[in-house]
């Protein structure tokens, strides 16, 4: 019995150390259970029942460091995770590539966690290191932007895809007044979820209504600020005509809206972007750049990732389509995914504003 309650208290001071190292931009896992101190000795007397359920460690990847956006997700998962009290790992890339995320899981794989939550930064090129991991009995699911579907259990979408392409298509539409030229400012040429959005906005595209709008060129910004501007600059100075950029990205929308708006173009922005971020630039006037755009909230999402992952830890879902689970956020069920997997859909986007960025910019 003693010992079972050491081995109890031992998780508590793992857990412990785990939420002080969550905050930054960088996690390690736990520290060595060597690290626990005499102090909680009195505690054996806890019950068997105090124990977590699942001791194991669950772990969340971004696509990269500094990403606001894939902060907001971690933070949610963090949330989730330390509301259900159990042990977790987040880990940000210092670069948004497959190969960052790729020594990330080889480490995860060799520290045996329970689950992998990942936001891949390409679809393909993580396969062999994510099926070393699922044959290690470490259970994956991708976040935000997918894996393929051999990589992963069950992807957690944040808005399903066609949804997702004929809102912003229809966005660009209404602010080209149904003509004209338009271009696409995206993430990294290979993230997952971009792809697919463009995809699905394209194919929108062949709609007759849409059949005077002209797409010039999709950028690509790789989810860094900077070159998100110079491209932005680019597509101003390239093509004069130009009446709409499209940013399905949050960094890429920001750095686009200030981009405009400091070269007072008459170009008009929406996309995907955080309300925190975007509000200054959100207004109908001559004066801002982007009269409305859409997002979902990313802390939500984190915490639907930390949920499914449990849900595939304990065996409650599979990641088969049919499948359902109940957790804090609600009712979900498993569907089918159109790269012939399968995921979990959090919500339609959501439109922000001039009449309610101000109550959302608070939020995140």
């Amino acid at each position: 019995m003693k010992k079972r309650l050491l081995s109890a208290l031992l998780c508590v001071a793992m857990v412990a150390s785990l939420v002080v190292g969550c905050g930054g931009s960088k996690e390690e896992a736990a520290a060595p259970a060597e690290e626990a101190t005499e102090e909680a000795a009195p505690a054996e007397e806890a019950t068997e029942e105090a124990a977590p359920a699942n001791d194991g460690v669950y772990a969340f990847i971004s696509k990269a460091a500094g990403n606001p956006y894939n902060e907001k997700e971690a933070e949610g998962f963090q949330t989730a995770m330390d509301e259900l009290g159990l042990n977790y790992v987040i880990k940000h890339p210092e670069t948004a590539t497959a190969d960052a995320q790729i020594t990330m899981i080889n480490e995860l794989v060799a520290q045996n966690v329970s689950s992998i939550a990942i936001a891949a930064n390409d679809a393909d090129a993580l396969q062999p290191a994510l099926e070393a991991a699922m044959a290690a009995g470490i259970k994956i699911c991708s976040v935000d932007s997918s894996t393929n579907a051999a990589s992963r259990a069950v992807h957690v979408n944040q808005a399903g895809t066609a949804i997702i392409g004929q809102t912003l298509m229809d966005a660009v539409l209404d602010l080209a007044g149904g003509e004209g030229q338009w271009a696409i400012l995206s993430a990294t040429s290979t993230a997952t979820n971009q792809n697919s959005w463009i995809a699905a906005m394209k194919e929108v595209m062949e709609g007759d209504a849409y059949a005077s709008l002209e797409l010039v060129e999709v950028a690509y910004g790789d989810d860094e600020y900077q070159k998100s501007v110079d491209q932005t600059q680019a597509l101003l100075s390239n093509y004069p005509e130009l009446k709409v950029i499209c940013a399905p990205t949050t960094v890429g929308i920001m750095a686009a809206a200030k981009a405009i708006q400091d070269a007072g173009s008459s170009v008009k922005l929406t996309g995907l972007g955080l309300p925190s971020e975007m509000a200054d630039y959100i207004g109908t006037d001559d004066a801002h750049s982007c009269p409305y755009m859409y997002l979902w909230n990313p802390i939500d999402l984190g915490k639907l990732a930390a949920y499914v992952s449990v849900a595939l830890v304990d065996g409650t879902i599979t990641g088969a389509a049919g499948d359902t689970f109940t957790c804090a956020l609600g009712d979900y069920e498993v569907v089918e995914a159109a790269d012939g997997g399968t995921e979990i859909i959090a919500g339609p986007p959501f439109a922000f504003t001039p009449e309610n960025i101000e109550e959302w910019k608070t939020v995140y």
